[in-house]
């Protein structure tokens, strides 16, 4: 596989993933009712968040920021390799 070819491909799987993990921390909520202390005061409301959502979300995120960095990578080393006129400079 060529890499600019591989490289777009990452960049899709990085989408892929991010969308996976902004659909993962957006289903990990839960909105709960909390009894109240005393009688005299109102119930409240209350997020409750779900562990393995929230978790696969991180995943997920660290995996697309990986994924993304690395195609970036693979398409500047190939627009490097590609065009010799411009020297590379450390």
């Amino acid at each position: 596989m060529s890499a600019p070819r591989r490289a777009a491909v990452e960049l899709t799987l990085a989408c892929l993933a991010a969308m996976g993990s902004v659909w993962s921390w957006l289903n990990a909520s839960s909105q709960v009712v909390v009894a109240p202390v005393t009688d005299s005061e109102p119930s409240t409301a209350s997020i409750n968040y779900y562990p393995p959502l929230v978790l696969l979300a991180l995943a997920l995120a660290a995996v697309a920021g990986v994924l993304a960095v690395l195609a970036a990578a693979r398409w500047r080393r190939h627009r490097m390799t590609m065009s010799p006129s411009h020297p590379h400079t450390p």
